[in-house]
């Protein structure tokens, strides 16, 4: 199934939403919106597209209804999904969905892109975890984010979970990237339990990461 949603806010008025295939979302506030599955997705096979574009001055918050659960389908146990997000001159954006819980043997790919002018201000936190209660060393997936702040590359990484994962033992992702701020020096968090870094990054703002055993 192939899946699209499309949400443009501007100052001054509510968000604009456009969906398609498994997921849609609904304007619950002023200035925020709640996505929602509409059907059982990412199958294996299943294509999601996410285009989130916030213009100037406008504000947006971004939340969802339930987590999502990756699961292998009948003839491929992949699946993909690409976040793009643009955020123009004194926007702002938060987007935290619920978790990504991947299932079983599936495998997920996930791509997020974002654009931002120099004075936006953008919170980007994603949580994922292998596994649903009693699976171990099954399901896989691989993570690639990309920023640019008026078209400079501010950031790019890519992290694995999962059965064959680079990183070994963790099954769980917290990732969360803001700009500008939220500190200026690394901080490393080693509380029981699990991982966390937070690095400044050259261009204004910073990326923290967390894996552990669960969420």
């Amino acid at each position: 199934m192939r899946t699209e949603l499309v949400i443009d806010a501007e100052k001054g008025r509510s968000p604009r939403i456009r969906s398609s295939g498994g997921l849609a979302a609904r304007i619950t506030g002023p200035d925020t919106v709640h996505v929602i599955g509409t059907a059982m997705t990412p199958l294996g096979g299943d294509e999601i597209s996410v285009r989130v574009t916030v213009g100037d001055g406008a504000r947006l918050i971004v939340r969802s209804v339930a987590a999502s659960v990756a699961l292998p389908g009948e003839k491929s146990v992949r699946s993909a999904s690409n976040w793009m997000f643009g955020v123009k001159t004194d926007g702002y954006l938060d987007w935290e969905p619920e978790p990504m819980i991947v299932a079983g043997r599936a495998e997920h790919d996930a791509t997020t892109e974002l654009d931002l002018a120099a004075s936006a201000t953008v919170r980007l936190r994603e949580r994922v975890q292998i596994g649903r209660w009693g699976e171990h060393g099954l399901g896989f997936w691989r993570g690639t984010l990309s920023a640019r702040v008026d078209t400079v590359p501010m950031v790019m990484h890519t992290l694995e979970l999962g059965h064959g994962d680079v990183l070994g033992t963790p099954r769980a992702l917290t990732s969360e990237l803001n700009y500008p701020g939220c500190g200026e020096e690394v901080l490393i968090d080693e509380s029981p339990g699990g991982l966390g870094l937070r690095v400044p990054l050259p261009l204004g703002g910073s990326l923290m990461t967390w894996t552990g055993e669960s969420l």
